[in-house]
């Protein structure tokens, strides 16, 4: 895991927890929404890379 990674763990672990919330809520617009910021989140931050054991991508 890279030094920006670590640095920024709490940011995906608040988006995830947020994308969570709006699965468990009925949410799907929401959800999709928080898999965008992830996304952009993993691209800006590392070029990519999320910590691998976490990233778990869009459930729905």
């Amino acid at each position: 895991m890279s030094e920006a990674v670590r640095r920024h763990a709490w940011v995906f672990q608040v988006l995830r927890d947020l994308q969570d919330y709006a699965l468990a809520n009925d949410l799907p617009g929401l959800a999709e929404k928080a898999q965008e910021a992830l996304d952009v989140a993993r691209a800006e931050m590392d070029g990519g890379s999320a910590p691998p054991d976490e990233d778990k991508g869009f459930r729905h």
